[in-house]
């Protein structure tokens, strides 16, 4: 096999994933792109099962027998299409992390794409996933494969059944990892109760590691809350550490009923994380759920400009102003931070949110747009942009298929801090 290559290998990782159907993998494998796209590392998957389905749609148990010389040879052939899509993509288009998504279930399958991807000097990470909570199985049997494309249309319980079966197919052939394959692994038993990390060489590599020994699938909801509207968003100055308004107040008083009423009577154990600015803690003074403080809630520290309104920086600054507006992920304010700065402080931060389960933060725009495109898979460059507007309470449910979102007002007045490119917003007062 050959492929065109175009630029420099080095620094180039594949995490190939390795474990039967149902035990997580493409879960995984959805999550670590995106946690790396929000990163501003470039990443993208290739999921074998897609190729598969290019030639040979809805087949039943039997086709994954190792008997069925036909489905054999079709699931070879697809294993080889992706992998060429997966080294064009890493090269052409300069990729860094690409991720191999299939059972990968045998020494033979894993020695070649040990071979095939050092050939090109791409470090393979392989990542198996192993389960034998019978639980977590049929909850993700249930939670995800009924609504795969292999099984549309079908009774729920036949494509169980029939998944079920497919799953004994594959066991009958299954090679779990050992170091005498001599790849760098990490093994992630019934997600996360037990890890088994072997020769990880790069910081990149051990930090893909320790993300995906973070995840978890229990069902649970992330609240987000902006403060309440405070003197400084009045009268449209930066940063500070301004009490909130009388109506900031209002919503802080209501903002324990807006939850509850959310909650629908759900007696979830829940914990509220707020900034170390007072607005944020008199915001989330009347919760009854136990509170920490993190710095790295803080608002974007906006450096010379803190205190400044915007007509303020444009005429001091204009030539900042103008560069800020042209990339404004990026741009750095004089002294301070760029939103890829409060992205890299962040990151504990997601961490930690992945391991736990019902979290309400209540934070600043800039944090809140950081956090909120992780969990909406939005572009790193689209963040800065997003509307997040005050007196809002936003509900994240993570999923297997991604994220839901509910958006609930206080309906309490408060001034709009959205600025569009180019705009200068005027003080309310």
């Amino acid at each position: 096999m050959s492929w065109y290559i175009a630029s420099d290998p080095a620094n180039k990782i594949c995490v190939v994933m390795v474990g039967l159907p149902g035990r997580g993998k493409s879960f995984m494998t959805q999550k670590l792109v995106r946690y790396m796209s929000w990163q501003s590392i470039k990443a993208k998957s290739f999921n074998v099962g897609s190729y598969r389905r290019m030639v040979t749609l809805q087949p039943n148990a039997e086709f994954f027998s190792n008997d069925n010389v036909l489905g054999k040879k079709l699931r070879k052939e697809a294993a080889h299409a992706a992998m060429v899509d997966l080294l064009n993509w890493l090269f052409e288009e300069d990729g860094r992390v690409a991720v191999y998504d299939a059972t990968n279930s045998t020494r033979e399958r894993r020695q070649w794409i040990k071979e095939t991807l050092e050939e090109f000097h791409v470090h393979p990470l392989f990542v198996e996933t192993i389960c034998d909570d019978k639980d977590v199985i049929l909850h993700t049997v249930a939670d995800v494969k009924t609504d795969s494309p292999d099984y549309a249309g079908m009774d729920p319980q036949k494509a169980i059944d029939d998944f079920m079966k497919r799953i004994d197919a594959y066991k009958s052939i299954y090679e779990t990892i050992s170091s005498s394959e001599r790849v760098s692994y990490v093994k992630i038993k019934n997600i996360g109760t037990q890890v088994v990390v072997h020769h990880i060489k790069s910081y990149l590599e051990s930090h893909i590691v320790y993300y995906l020994m973070n995840l978890h699938i229990k069902p649970r909801r992330l609240w987000l809350s902006r403060h309440g509207e405070s003197q400084f968003n009045l009268t449209g100055q930066l940063g500070g550490d301004a009490d909130l308004t009388d109506r900031g107040m209002l919503y802080a008083q209501k903002l324990p009923s807006l939850l509850k009423a959310a909650l629908n009577g759900e007696d979830a154990p829940l914990t509220v994380w707020t900034s170390t600015l007072q607005r944020t803690q008199q915001t989330a003074q009347y919760l009854p759920y136990p509170k920490i403080q993190w710095k790295a809630l803080d608002e974007l520290d906006a450096g010379v400009c803190d205190g400044l309104t915007y007509e303020e920086i444009k005429n001091k600054y204009p030539e900042d102003f103008y560069n800020r507006d042209e990339n404004k992920f990026e741009y750095r304010y004089r002294g301070g931070e760029s939103y890829y700065d409060v992205t890299t402080r962040l990151d504990p931060i997601i961490m930690e949110l992945e391991r736990q389960e019902n979290i309400m933060i209540v934070t600043h725009q800039a944090v809140l747009r950081c956090i909120y495109a992780y969990f909406m898979n939005v572009p790193p460059e689209s963040s800065p942009w997003l509307d997040v507007p005050l007196h809002t309470l936003i509900c994240l449910q993570p999923g297997a298929r991604g994220t839901v979102e509910t958006r609930i007002s206080a309906n309490i007045p408060a001034v709009s801090t959205f600025r569009s490119k180019g705009e200068i917003p005027k003080a309310n007062v």
